[in-house]
This record gives C-alpha cells, structure tokens and sequence, in this order.
C-alpha cells in the first residue's frame, strides 16, 4: 500500500513516500526524548532547508567521518604507547575500515526504512561513547575492537546526503549535495592534519579527547536543528532492503554504469594522493614529511570550491556536468603526466584542479542515480559509496606497486587510461538514455534542466487527458521493484 504524502519542503512538487505515514506526527525520539515543535514533521508547513542547516550537515559529516582517519598519522605514537610492533598496530586502520564497509553494508540501508533524525542521534551518540573508549583504554586488543565499531557508526555521512536531497528543493539538490560531500571530503584531509599536529607535539590521547568535544557539539546540533521526517517505505522489511539494494546493484544499468565509473574514478584519486608522498619524498624534490602535508592545503581549496560547481551543476543535465568534469580529469592528469616529476608547479595546477573536477563528477553522479527513486536513496547511496570504497582499495594498493616499480610517469598513465575508461563508459549512455536501457542515445541532446522539466510537464498534461487515464503515471512506478497500485489493492478488496 502506497499513500502519497507532502513533504517538509517541496511545496512545488512533493514526492511520495512509500508506505502510510502515521496519522499522528511524532512529538518524541524513541518514546522519551522531546522533539523541538519547530522540528516536527508536518506536511502542512514545509519545513525551509535554508544554507544554515544544509552547512550544518557538512559540518556534521566532516568530524563524523574524521573518526575514521584521525589514526593514520599516529601509528607511531600507537605503538610507543602500548609497547608494540609496527606492524601489531599497522592493522589499526584497516580494522576502522572494514568497519566503515559493514556500516556502509548493513546500517546505512536504514535511511530507507525509519525515522532519520533517531538514526542519526543514535550513530552520533555510539561513535561519540566508543570514542570515549579509545582515549583512555591502555590495552591494544580493546582498542582495537572500539576502533572496528567506529567504524560501523560512523556512516553518518551517508543518512545526511539523501536526507539533504529530499529535504532540498529540485532546484537546489546538487548543490545541497555538494555542500555535504565537501564536508566529508574536509574531513578525511582535515582528519590527518589534525592528528598530525596534535600528535606531534603532544599526547596522541589528546587527538581522541578533541574528537569527543566536536562529536558531542554535532550530537547537540543535531537535536536542535535537525528535522523530523516520516519513515519510507513501512511496508518493506530490513531484509528486503537489503535484497532491494541487491538487486538495484545488478539490474539498474545506470547504477551498474555510475559504479564502475566511481570505483576507476576513485581508484585514480587514492592512487595519486598516496603516491604523490613518494614523488615529492624523492629526486628531483626531496621535500620534507611538512612540506609535503601543505600540498593538503591545495587540495582543501579544492573541495571548498565544491559548493560553488554544485550550484551550477543544478541548472544542467547530470550527465553533461559528469562530461565536463571527467573530461577536466583528463586534463588535469595530462599535466601530471608530462609535467609531474619536473615541475613543482604541475603537481600544484593537478592537485587543484582533480580535487575539483573529481567533486563536481561525484555529485553529479550521485544527483542522476537519487533520481532513480525517492523512496530508496539510502540504499542507492549505499551502493555509490561502496564503489568508491572498493576503488580506494584498488588506488592504494595497484597505485603504489606499479608507482615503485615503474615510476612516477607510468603510474600516472595508468590513471590517464583509467579516466579515458570513465569517459567511455559515460559515452555508452546518452543524457536522456531510458533508465532500462543499457546503451543508447534516444532523447535528443538538451543540456538545460529547465528546458527539458518544462518539456516533461507539457508531456504530463497531454497525459492527463480521458483518453490516456489508463496509462500510469510515473509516480505508480515506486522503485521499480516493489509496486502498489491502488487498483490492485481494489481488485484484491474485491
């Protein structure tokens, strides 16, 4: 059973949600807690998702997601502490992200199935407790354990960036978008900067003790400002969630294209972000451990810079703003090519410019693919970041063997033919490809959004005639995978 409900902002065109919303609008979080009347759904008045709380959830994401990096630069500090190897805690940041991947698994799909502000007060209040646990824990083993569960509850990130897009208006999704992912994206640089100076010139212990303050500040936050919003899809189980996300990830052809284009894109990204340690560590540089870490610095602007494309990124198709910036990618790894291992100054221009270009190629991926469903974007999301999550497997470890083995020029052609592969793949799907399609340019070439939602529309009146009424519209086609109709549900009353 499928009813069609308003939601907190999209007074224009609001999306259904499937499965029936609770007549009475909750007044608590989990039966106890008090939710804000500002804050509480109500179809009636759409909540205003202004540039205050759409930068709260980037700052949310950042020192979420920081859980999982803060380690990085402190193994050293780990095992004078505990009185270890090297390699006995070099397992530490694996352990935080195969945690991450369960998370991302099993937790993250939940967006899907109940209320998100519970979800993300719940994730906020574990990670910040086990973080508790790791500043002040003397034994290794226990440690360990907390940072494996961090990494489960540390998923945040990914229930804020579909929540930013059913809260945001059609025409500010990429850029609501935006705004999140460059928070998680500051995080994870922000992360190792952090640690690395605070570990530096004091107790690692205190690193974890910061981590607690600002984690607490977002578990504060997010009880104030973050909105009540109805739970999707009641009439689905948690296990046929999980199937549902399954089968989105084998039989959705812009899913299975956007994934491989996220797993080499990202594979492209980590490889030159750990490699470029190596280049500026040897001839002809010969940097120090600092001068290399400001190169950092570069790439944070570039992620700041996100926001902005985002928002040009919303006047167009997805997929010629994926075309523009896999194309950028192909420019900016060109330079490194020629210029990587000669020229300090083409290391700078490729920093920059593949930090921007891989965002505005990440968002509008992930804008095209929420389109795919309202009701199942935690599961789509999940899906997008376990590509990603798969191509920094593959950028670590592929990117560093041919890097030491062959040199600086021949990892980074490696990573010019992978983004001449991105390109291909996009190129195998038009901009207005049917969605079951697998290839194909039908459609036309129209790179306006306006233009082609005006268009659609006028295709909705017509459908609106007698004549036509037994043609569904295309909100009867919820997901693809579960449907309900109301006339079926009358035949079976029947």
């Amino acid at each position: 059973m499928v009813s069609s409900t308003k939601t907190a902002v999209r007074t224009p065109s609001p999306a259904p949600i499937a499965g029936k919303v609770d007549d009475a609008i909750p007044s608590t979080d989990f039966g106890i807690l008090p939710i804000p009347k500002r804050l509480r759904y109500d179809p009636d008045k759409p909540f205003h998702f202004g540039l205050l709380l759409n930068l709260s959830f980037g700052f949310a994401s950042t020192f979420v997601v920081a859980n999982l990096y803060y380690c990085q630069p402190l193994l050293i500090e780990f095992s004078d502490s505990f009185d270890v190897t090297y390699s006995e805690v070099s397992v530490i940041p694996t352990l935080i992200q195969a945690g991450y991947a369960t998370g991302l698994l099993l937790i993250s799909p939940l967006g899907d199935l109940v209320r998100r502000r519970q979800l993300i007060l719940l994730l906020v209040l574990v990670s910040t407790t086990l973080t508790i646990g790791l500043g002040i824990t003397p034994n290794l083993r226990v440690f360990e354990v907390l940072c494996y569960l961090i990494g489960v509850a540390s998923v945040t990130p990914q229930i804020l960036m579909p929540l930013a897009v059913d809260l945001a208006t059609p025409e500010r999704r990429a850029s609501a978008l935006a705004v999140v992912l460059s928070g998680l994206m500051l995080g994870i640089l922000i992360a190792r900067v952090l640690a690395g100076v605070i570990g530096n010139f004091n107790t690692w212990r205190i690193v974890y003790y910061m981590a607690i303050g600002v984690q607490f500040l977002v578990l504060v936050g997010a009880y104030s400002i973050l909105p009540d919003y109805p739970a999707k899809n009641r009439d689905l189980t948690y296990f046929k969630i999980l199937y549902t996300m399954a089968k989105y990830a084998v039989t959705e052809p812009l899913v299975i294209q956007t994934s491989l284009i996220n797993i080499a894109s990202s594979a492209c990204f980590t490889s030159f972000w750990v490699t470029l340690t190596f280049l500026l560590g040897g001839p002809p540089y010969y940097y120090s451990t600092l001068d290399i870490g400001l190169f950092g610095l570069v790439g944070m602007l570039g992620v700041l810079v996100g926001p902005v494309m985002g928002r040009l990124i919303d006047n167009l198709i997805p997929w010629y703003a994926t075309l523009v910036a896999t194309s950028a990618l192909l420019v900016f790894q060109s330079i490194q090519t020629a210029a990587g291992g000669i020229n300090v100054s083409a290391i700078v221009i490729a920093c920059f410019g593949l930090d921007v270009a891989r965002q505005v190629q990440q968002v509008s991926l992930s804008t095209a693919v929420f389109s795919i469903s309202t009701a199942a974007r935690s599961r789509l999301n999940a899906i997008l970041i376990l590509s990603l999550f798969i191509g920094q497997v593959m950028g670590t470890s592929v990117g560093t063997q041919v890097f030491v083995q062959y040199g600086w020029r021949a990892c980074s052609l490696l990573m010019f033919a992978l983004y001449a592969f991105q390109l291909w793949m996009l190129l195998l799907r038009g901009p207005h490809c049917p969605r079951g399609h697998w290839f194909g340019w039908e459609g036309g070439f129209e790179a306006r959004k306006s233009v082609v939602e005006a268009r659609k529309r006028d295709d909705g009146s017509k459908a609106a005639d007698p004549e036509s009424i037994d043609e569904p519209p295309p909100e009867k086609m919820e997901e693809g995978l579960v449907q309900h109709t109301k006339s079926g549900d009358a035949a079976n009353a029947a």
